[in-house]
């Protein structure tokens, strides 16, 4: 039987732009077809740290970049500016 290998993506969203501060938010996507989550369904975070995700095997493919608020913006709220996007090959049947 042949095997092929599919991407799984997994955004961590960090308190901080450092990989060892705690994850506020994520999003898991499994192009292998073998996890049936959705974001959003678990209230638990898969890792602490976006470095446990490095240690369990994911490659890390983005870093945020860091851009400094606006005078007079420093206090607002907007998107979740210290996200990281990492991702793991799988090999799956075919």
């Amino acid at each position: 039987m042949a095997t092929a290998q599919r991407q799984k993506v997994l955004t961590l969203y960090l308190s901080t732009s450092a990989l060892d501060s705690r994850v506020v938010g994520w999003a898991i996507y499994d192009g292998t077809g073998n996890d049936s989550h959705t974001t959003g369904d678990n209230n638990e975070a898969p890792y602490d740290t976006g470095l446990d995700a490095l240690k369990d095997g994911w490659r890390l493919i983005q870093h945020p970049v860091l851009i400094p608020p606006y005078p007079g913006e420093e206090y607002s709220t907007s998107f979740m500016k210290y996200g990281f996007v990492f991702e793991k090959l799988e090999d799956i049947s075919r």
